[in-house]
């Protein structure tokens, strides 16, 4: 799936009741596949479906209830056509995912959270996106402490690619995420976008994950420091888009996919006109 001519746009399915900026619109199945359906009508190139709200302060679900979630989801977008992503970090979830038709494992956890994935992964062959992560929903903020978040990442993410590589994935497979939000301050998610280029200079497409972010309700908040409401963000998101896909991002993952795939033609127009 990697190396393709244009950034691509992954829409983003919370099966859930408890995701960030729109927990419980879409966890219903049927409301989940009309969901789906819809983010490929408005120009989504892969569905990320997730059962597992990964928002600050978040408790997991049980592996059952995660299965249960997501996968009649993914084989009914699937029976459509769509492409789809699995957003998980248990193996288990990944592997009966793959089976039901799902193209690429989305693991916030880069292999971390579950010891197993990268032998699952390496297994089914699919695209296997590898986040910068230091921890669990319920306690991830308090390991935000950088001296260089920049070099920090980039060396804990080339650590990983290494371990995911010795347990047998390709490296045709990896797709990198800085995890914006992950144990990360808004001038970190700031510092990480603003220097791509060190990330991409690893070698591997990078997924870019900023819709809806708490740092962009912050960076625009009313003039008494009242944050903007996530869904609220979504123009600041489109901005984000069209300059991490004109930076090379090989995709971005965004709540609403309408702006964002116009953001990324524009990138792509302007690139070619640089002659790039």
């Amino acid at each position: 799936m990697p190396a393709e001519e244009r950034c691509l746009v992954m829409g983003v399915v919370n099966v859930t009741p408890d995701s960030f900026s729109d927990g419980g619109q879409w966890f219903d199945e049927d409301a989940a596949v009309r969901h789906g359906l819809e983010l490929v009508r408005q120009g989504a190139d892969i569905v990320d479906v997730g059962g597992e709200s990964t928002r600050p302060g978040a408790a997991r679900v049980s592996l059952e209830e995660e299965l249960a979630r997501v996968t009649p989801v993914i084989r009914a977008l699937v029976a459509e056509r769509v492409t789809v992503s699995v957003d998980t970090m248990r193996a288990e979830v990944a592997e009966a995912a793959v089976a039901a038709g799902a193209r690429l494992v989305n693991d916030v956890s880069g292999g971390l959270a579950d010891p197993a994935m990268p032998r699952v992964v390496a297994a089914t062959g699919v695209p296997y996106v590898v986040m910068h992560w230091r921890g669990h929903s319920h306690d991830m903020q308090s390991r935000a402490i950088y001296t260089d978040v920049v070099t920090e990442v980039r060396e804990e993410l080339a650590k990983r690619v290494d371990l995911v590589l010795a347990e047998g994935v390709a490296e045709s497979q990896i797709v990198l995420d800085p995890g914006l939000g992950f144990a990360k301050q808004g001038e970190h998610n700031w510092e990480l976008l603003a220097r791509l280029d060190r990330l991409a200079a690893l070698g591997y497409p990078l997924l870019i994950g900023a819709s809806r972010k708490r740092f962009l309700g912050r960076l625009l908040a009313a003039p008494d420091g009242t944050p903007r409401p996530f869904s609220h963000s979504d123009d600041a998101t489109a901005a984000v888009t069209a300059l991490a896909a004109q930076a090379g991002a090989w995709c971005v993952r965004v709540h609403q996919v309408g702006p964002n795939a116009d953001a990324v033609r524009v990138a792509a127009a302007w690139t070619r006109g640089g002659g790039r």
